[in-house]
């Protein structure tokens, strides 16, 4: 229960700060003189309340993936949260990606980050604070 509520609580944060960043980005917000970071942050404080809104679920479903290769015995934590950051930026570059005026290579690392980054840290995360200790076998 506790990896959901990690990945819950971290996922939607995190991917909504980089998603607002990327759209800035992309839209040419960050070039413009009087492009201001307070701006940016009132704004993520603003649509923060989306970013859980949609972002939950999403996020959770990710924490189901984490959990199902936890019980992958001869999976290490290393590669576990790979694959679970390569799921997330896949799925972010599935949904994200492909939006918009412009498309190409910095648009497709900028959307995909916002998916790998959150996976990336809540799968850790989990691992460092959520999996319980095996208990030792003797034989």
């Amino acid at each position: 229960m506790k990896r959901y509520l990690i990945f819950a609580a971290i996922g939607p944060f995190l991917g909504g700060i980089l998603q607002l960043f990327a759209t800035t980005f992309a839209s040419g917000y960050w070039t413009h003189p009087n492009a201001g970071v307070g701006e940016f942050l009132l704004t993520f404080v603003r649509t923060l309340q989306f970013a859980y809104l949609f972002g939950i679920v999403p996020v959770l479903m990710l924490g189901a993936i984490d959990d199902i290769l936890l019980h992958v015995r001869r999976m290490g934590p290393v590669v576990r949260v790979l694959i679970v950051g390569v799921i997330g930026f896949a799925a972010a570059e599935l949904a994200y990606g492909s939006r918009g005026p412009d498309s190409g290579v910095v648009q497709f690392f900028l959307y995909g980050i916002v998916g790998f980054v959150p996976a990336t840290l809540s799968s850790w995360l989990a691992h460092k604070y959520a999996e319980e200790p095996q208990a030792v076998t003797t034989t």
